[in-house]
């Protein structure tokens, strides 16, 4: 084994502060290398570690769900930033939000309190040749040079979509007298605003949007977007109804002033914990500013928002990781440098944060000398291993986690069994399969 046992991690972000503290907590020490704020990413907007620059939603928390799911494996591993999450947590239903800057100075506090962890601020180009290891986890924005590098040194496509960030407006700026606090099914106040449309606003609302102008692609950019995460633009030319069937469906809501289901519903999201901000869920978008304040006004109860933040777009890099990782996240041609987060291929927050914390135990596992098995495919965590290293798709394209990454589901023995049963029996059969992989691992490579 190397002498030298520090780990480079390149990228503060989820992923890479994950990996960093993971790290750490199994006594190896860490140079983590952020570029910010010495140089920024068209849609960061500071220099904090863990910034969330789309949703401040980290998605449901809540059994039978693939996310949900997810998130209890990485309790169970006992995530850094899953519990920083949870400790900044703002009120979003079955979902976890965070209050955004919360969350990134409890990371950060984490990191600077940590003795094995030296944060450097330094754009990298390449991989420190000082470290024996490194883990790249520069996120899907990473800087030109650093792609640059990557590019020429593995002989792989390097693929490319936009993905979008949604508005956030000033919650003492809507009309309350049209939209109304609650969430889908449930009676009382509560934890969403909803603005509904009848189907003239709708209509009306429609046409514009069709109609506004956009943010043109520059010559080096492709269009390609993530289905999960469509402009709302982009969702609004499949159809007049496509919107109203999606992103603005209105069941499990009624509007208090009729009485009745309104004709779509758009949603806003608490934003921070103070209740001050809320943003507008689903309406990530490519419009331009002016565009934005004309065709957003429209919606009920924003006649007169007070937009804190207007949506943007910037690019997101990743790469063809099935042509070029090993199982455990490491380069198949360098086996010593690894990728973790969205750069790798995996979509979403909680995601970045679980290959962050893979690519973690299986360096650790690396140092030590000792080979551990791969997450069980029937878990969240090896589902979504599965896809980023395994995938036979083609082209390949980043995913979420969801129940269509995991094996074929085969009834226990009954004809006919519902969908919720069904994702029922998937969480459970998980849950058991993954705690015996992760009591194996730990006691194979005593690792925390």
């Amino acid at each position: 084994m190397t002498e030298n046992k520090t780990v480079a991690v390149i990228g503060a972000g989820l992923a890479g502060s994950e990996a960093a503290l993971v790290l750490a907590r199994n006594g190896i020490s860490v140079e983590l290398y952020e570029a910010r704020p010495q140089w920024k990413s068209p849609a960061h907007k500071t220099g904090l570690p863990a910034e969330l620059v789309c949703s401040n939603s980290l998605k449901s928390q809540q059994l039978p769900s693939a996310h949900g799911l997810l998130k209890e494996e990485l309790v169970s591993l006992e995530s850094p930033l899953l519990m920083a999450a949870r400790r900044n947590a703002v009120a979003a239903g079955s979902a976890l939000a965070v209050d955004r800057e919360l969350f990134s100075r409890d990371v950060q506090s984490l990191l600077l309190s940590n003795p094995l962890i030296k944060m450097t601020c330094s754009e990298m180009e390449s991989p420190p040749s000082e470290h024996p290891y490194c883990i790249i986890a520069a996120g899907p924005l990473a800087s030109e040079k650093l792609t640059s590098w990557l590019k020429s040194r593995f002989p792989s496509d390097t693929l490319h979509f936009y993905d979008a960030i949604a508005p956030i407006v000033s919650t003492d700026s809507i009309d309350f007298s049209i939209a109304f606090r609650a969430s889908r099914w449930e009676e009382g106040e509560g934890d969403y605003i909803n603005c509904p449309f009848t189907e003239e606003e709708y209509r009306r609302f429609y046409e514009a949007l069709r109609n506004a102008d956009r943010v043109n692609a520059r010559e080096f950019e492709s269009e390609r977007f993530f289905e999960a995460c469509l402009p709302v633009e982009v969702s609004a030319s499949r159809g007049f109804d496509a919107l109203a069937y999606g992103t603005l469906r209105p069941v499990g809501l009624i509007d208090p002033r009729s009485g009745r289901r309104p004709y779509a519903v758009c949603q806003l999201r608490r934003e921070n914990a103070s209740g001050s901000s809320y943003n507008m869920v689903g309406f990530q978008t490519r419009l331009t500013i002016p565009e934005q304040q004309n065709v957003f006004r429209l919606i009920p109860g924003l006649g007169n928002a007070e937009f804190l933040r207007y949506g943007s777009i910037h690019r997101n890099t990743y790469f063809d990781s099935p042509r070029l990782l090993s199982p455990d996240l490491s380069f198949r041609e360098e086996e010593n440098l690894f990728l973790a987060g969205q750069i790798c291929g995996n979509e979403g927050y909680t995601e970045s944060i679980a290959t962050g914390h893979l690519a973690a135990l299986f360096l650790v596992s690396r140092i030590r000398g000792v080979k551990i098995k791969r997450p069980p495919l029937n878990t969240a965590t090896g589902a979504l291993l599965n896809h980023i290293t395994a995938s036979t798709v083609e082209p390949f394209c980043p995913s979420n986690i969801h129940f269509g990454l995991f094996p074929a589901f085969e009834s226990p023995g009954r004809k006919r069994i519902g969908k919720k049963e069904k994702k029922e029996i998937i969480c459970k059969e998980a849950l058991l399969t993954f705690d015996q992989w992760k009591q194996e691992v730990y006691k194979c490579a005593d690792v925390i």
